[in-house]
């Protein structure tokens, strides 16, 4: 199997992901901007046919799905650690 068939196979993946995932759902989306990669990891807010927003700590990130290269889930983030003394 080629490079490009896997990336065709995990894109098509991350966009089954993203369509089945619910308003709430912790996740982590990657997607290809120009040279680079952009990865949001965070609460979905919404959902449009042609994005995704992601509530991430640094502010919300809306993500084109002709852009995303792999998504999937994530479990909730570890609870604070108690202060050393």
């Amino acid at each position: 199997m080629s490079t490009g068939e896997q990336a065709a196979i995990a894109r098509a993946r991350a966009l089954g992901v993203l369509h089945d995932a619910a308003i709430g759902d912790r996740l982590v989306v990657r997607a290809h901007h120009g040279d680079g990669a952009q990865d949001a990891l965070g609460d979905l807010v919404a959902r449009t046919p042609d994005t995704v927003t992601i509530a991430t700590r640094r502010g919300t990130v809306e993500v084109r799905l002709d852009d995303v290269v792999a998504a999937k889930p994530v479990p909730p983030p570890p609870a604070p650690r108690a202060p050393r003394r």
